[in-house]
């Protein structure tokens, strides 16, 4: 019975393992690490050097390939600047051989002393000084309450209107140099915007007076002490508090008049003290390049603009195309000499005499993806007044971002439109068109970059490069046949 039992048990139990067999459980292997890898490989290194045929070759990319993860192409950077140099130089040789010496800085005083309707430019300048003293009249009787807002407010908008409108009807009139009436029309926008920004800051802190009775404005203060965890007590001590009726004064007005900003500000940010090394530097920078432009417009871009002339009353497209593209190259190296001689020589040079301290008068444009990059970050005075006293408030009263956008683009337009017709005597929509095609523009552009931020900063540059020749061109033309040609027809 005990063996029939075991046979029982015997069979039972292998019954049950063959109907139900035991899972064996799963090899997990263990990825080998990063150290074992790298210690592989350098044992088969050393196992291919002492190979007895010497390898030379392993598994490598080609530089040029994404994968090699190779980027350093200075040396083709050094290349294209020594190219650069090469064929402008080629340039030069042939303008000094082809003209000979134009450059003759005797032109540049002649063409405003012979000309005695000259004049008229500088005393539109001096006449500013109307403006701004009846500005600040304004804000003072109002401060005070003897002027109602609603006649302020008509006040304000007559004295900023005939800011623009009578140095046009002075110009328009008597038809000056263009050069002089260019920087009064220049000059008077420039105070047209702060004007504005003047206003608008005022109004601001009578209506916030409102619901407080004073406002502060703080001592100025030197942002360097900060950083270098210097005590401020020597340069603060003697800054005196200043409330909001006690800044309408002409010295305050006048230090934002020659401030490199165009927002108002109850305080500006100060300097400890002027920096004599630096103030010099940049004074020799703007002497120097502003002198150069003078040059390089007399021998370089003068006789290709005179050149472009005959191609274009023939309306010979092939030869248009091969003047615009010549022309491109002096333009734009003139426009890059004067955008650091104005926005980084002239604007530090202000700003240091005045030890005004926020001298971010720019941005890198340069490495702009797109063309609404490029307008935030070229200009940054302009952006800030813009930002601050058009977009964000049409933004306030309802407007959507596009609509106030549009709203910028057009009095961007206005005034370059503006600073060109009045001067030259001429009434072309040319640049003001440029300014509006700037919007599609921008939205293609901005798709481009979407797919590539390099193919974006190549559009923008190549809209730098042809665009303003373009507009060049046609204004020079339209003035070569009104000036010139007219005459010639009329007195034959």
């Amino acid at each position: 019975m005990s063996t029939a039992n075991t046979n029982k048990y015997t069979v039972g139990e292998t019954s049950s393992a063959t109907s139900t067999p035991r899972k064996r459980p799963k090899c997990v292997k263990r990825t080998i690490s990063v150290a074992r890898v790298e210690q592989m490989l350098e044992e088969d290194r050393k196992e291919r050097r002492n190979a007895p045929d010497k390898p030379l070759h392993f598994a490598r990319d080609s530089l040029f390939s994404s994968s090699s993860g190779y980027t350093n192409y200075r040396g083709f950077l050094n290349l294209a600047i020594l190219l650069l140099v090469l064929s402008n130089a080629r340039v030069a040789l042939e303008n000094i051989i082809k003209y000979g010496i134009l450059v003759d800085p005797f032109q540049w005083v002649q063409m405003f002393v012979k000309n005695p309707y000259s004049w008229p430019s500088a005393t539109l300048l001096l006449a500013m000084n109307i403006y701004i003293v009846v500005a600040l009249m304004i804000e003072v009787f109002q401060s005070k309450g003897r002027l109602p807002d609603n006649i302020a407010f008509w006040l304000k908008v007559i004295n900023m209107v005939s800011m623009i409108l009578i140095p046009a009807i002075v110009i328009l009139r008597i038809n000056p140099n263009p050069f002089g009436a260019c920087f009064a029309c220049g000059f008077h926008t420039t105070v047209f915007f702060k004007l504005w920004s003047y206003h608008q800051v005022n109004r601001w802190c009578r209506e916030e007076q409102i619901k407080r009775k004073r406002i502060t404005r703080r001592g100025s203060i030197d942002l360097s002490l900060y950083r270098s965890g210097e005590s401020d007590s020597d340069t603060t001590k003697s800054e005196k508090l200043v409330y909001y009726p006690e800044n309408l004064t002409l010295k305050d007005l006048y230090y934002f008049i020659l401030a490199p900003t165009l927002c108002y500000e109850l305080n500006f940010p100060r300097s400890r003290r002027i920096r004599k090394g630096f103030l010099l530097r940049r004074i020799v920078e703007m002497v120097f390049l502003s002198n150069l432009v003078l040059m390089l417009t007399q021998q370089w871009l003068l006789p290709t603009i005179n050149n472009s002339m005959q191609p274009i009353n023939s309306m010979n497209f092939g030869r248009m195309t091969e003047r615009l593209l010549k022309l491109s190259v002096p333009n734009h190296v003139i426009w890059l000499i004067c955008f650091y001689c104005i926005f980084h020589s002239s604007m530090n040079v202000s700003a240091e005499l005045l030890r005004f301290s926020d001298r971010q008068f720019y941005l890198d444009w340069w490495n702009a993806p797109t063309v609404s990059d490029f307008w935030n970050r070229w200009n940054m005075p302009v952006h800030k007044w813009a930002l601050r006293h058009v977009y964000r408030p049409m933004l306030r009263s309802g407007l959507t971002k596009l609509q106030a956008a549009v709203a910028v683009f057009l009095l961007s337009a206005f005034f370059h439109e503006y600073l060109v017709s009045v001067p030259l005597n001429m009434f072309r929509v040319w640049a003001f068109m440029g300014m509006m095609l700037q919007i599609p523009y921008a939205v293609m552009v901005a798709k481009i970059a979407n797919v590539d931020w390099r193919l974006g900063n190549m559009a923008v540059w190549l809209s730098l490069i042809i665009g303003q020749p373009i507009a060049i061109l046609m204004y020079v033309h339209d003035y070569y046949i009104l000036q010139f040609r007219d005459k010639q027809d009329a007195s034959v």
